[in-house]
């Protein structure tokens, strides 16, 4: 249960940005009480959701009972720094944070469907429109259209990342994402086909519904077989 003031992200939407709650109402919706939560978020306004249904995590919160910060952004990591050396090597070099995908992508642990339906997802920031992207490479800018900003807020966890870097610097950070993202889910379709058949279907079936850019990757993967 949240409170009023409670800072929160929502998993599917990070490029809101850490959203603030300023108001609560307790809802009971077939027989199951809920709040319904008004947020305002940095990049995307006041937004009315239900605790129940939304996927909200805790980002810093004034309730006892709100969950920790996942770890993953730089944000988080450096909020870390003095209580480990794992948070002062994300500190000193958040090229690494920026430029690496997110755990949810690699964790060995996880089916290797959800790691694919996770590294989808990635290319989300990416333009809807055909023929303007081409998969970045370390050290090479990606071309205009990418939704750098919106990657940015994501991966760093902080609400105006132009504040802390370059657009220059973003631009880089994204070109080492990009190339990382893109050569996981190569591999990750070659684990597929070593995988049992019912695996193998469930990622075929990702694969048709994933995004135009992801679907545009694919094909230059396949041209270039």
């Amino acid at each position: 249960m949240f409170s009023p003031g409670d800072k929160v992200r929502h998993r599917s939407k990070p490029e809101w940005g850490v959203g603030t709650i300023s108001k609560i109402e307790v809802v009971t919706l077939k027989g199951v009480r809920d709040q319904r939560l008004t947020i305002r978020f940095p990049n995307a306004g006041l937004k009315t959701l239900l605790a129940g249904v939304a996927d909200l995590e805790a980002f810093q919160s004034t309730s006892p009972a709100a969950a920790r910060p996942s770890g993953e952004t730089l944000l988080e990591r450096e909020a870390g720094h003095e209580r480990g050396w794992l948070g002062e090597i994300a500190k000193k070099q958040p090229e690494d944070a920026m430029g690496s995908v997110p755990a949810s992508a690699t964790d060995p642990f996880l089916p290797l469907e959800k790691r694919v339906a996770a590294v989808l997802a990635m290319y989300r920031f990416e333009p809807a429109l055909p023929g303007r992207f081409e998969p970045a490479l370390p050290g090479r800018l990606p071309t205009e259209g990418v939704k750098l900003i919106d990657w940015a807020v994501a991966q760093s966890g902080l609400d105006d990342p132009l504040a802390r870097f370059t657009r220059h610097e973003l631009e880089t950070f994204y070109g080492r994402f990009a190339f990382e993202r893109d050569a996981l889910l190569v591999r990750y379709l070659g684990e597929a086909k070593k995988a049992g058949a019912d695996t193998a279907a469930n990622v075929d079936a990702l694969l048709k519904t994933a995004s135009p850019a992801a679907q545009r990757a694919l094909q230059k993967r396949n041209a270039h077989r």
